[in-house]
């Protein structure tokens, strides 16, 4: 399964990043690794959540669009 996620610089300032496929995952970060990391965060929790597995290694699932 691939995921593709969008960082952007926010309008409020830092970075905004989120999952299309995933309703609701969406993060903010003053810098854009940070971004990356809590959406990283947030997708783990997102696919735990619905389907009762949990990603080690999300790296390999998620590409930035």
């Amino acid at each position: 399964m691939k995921l593709a996620v969008r960082v952007v610089i926010s309008e409020r300032g830092g970075y905004m990043a989120t999952c299309p496929s995933l309703p609701g995952c969406t993060t903010w970060g003053n810098t854009h690794e940070e971004a990356r990391k809590k959406l990283d965060e947030a997708i783990r929790g997102y696919i735990a959540a619905v389907s009762n597995r949990v990603l080690e290694d999300i790296a390999s699932e998620v590409v930035e669009v």
